[in-house]
């Protein structure tokens, strides 16, 4: 979605409120396609003296697997987001602003970077999430798998290996 600041920022107030819906179904994270939802954005811009405020909600349906036990993680994420836009910038490294060429912004552009930036980077089904057996494949979580394994660290294969 593409908005049109001219008026707010011409006028220095004002308020431009939007509510779209965003696919993002193609993204890719993790080796997967996560976004199994159109991505629900809604917000604002207000205008102020010499500079406009963008506010909005990212809510979403996320389905990915667990990184340690795979098994299918199904959430309803909502991110809320804000930015100071500005027609120009005079230090380009600033992060806290973003720069509106040409009076308008594309919001699906912006929206789509805040989602992907604040997904975690490590997606676990619970915290304390015990992950499958090594060696029969077992999911850890459901119970004991009666393997025969030694939790040993590898850092100090190599000292073992001295006391023989």
């Amino acid at each position: 979605m593409i908005l049109d600041l001219k008026k707010i920022l011409a006028d220095r107030s004002g308020l431009l409120p939007f509510k779209y819906e965003m696919d993002m179904s193609q993204v890719e994270v993790d080796n997967v396609h996560p976004f199994v939802s159109p991505v629900e954005i809604e917000g604002a811009v207000t205008g102020k003296s010499g500079f406009a405020e963008l506010k909005f909600t990212a809510s979403f349906h996320f389905s990915v697997p667990c990184d340690r036990c795979a098994r299918q993680i199904e959430k309803d994420l909502c991110y809320p987001f804000s930015h100071i836009l500005v027609v120009s910038l005079e230090n380009d490294n600033d992060d806290r602003f973003v720069e509106v060429h040409d009076e308008r912004l594309n919001l699906d552009e912006l929206a789509r970077e805040d989602i992907l930036l604040q997904l975690p980077t490590k997606f676990l089904c619970k915290e304390d999430c015990k992950g499958i057996c090594p060696v029969c494949g077992k999911n850890l979580n459901d119970g004991p798998c009666g393997c025969n394994i030694q939790q040993t660290d590898t850092r100090f294969d190599m000292l073992k290996n001295l006391i023989h």
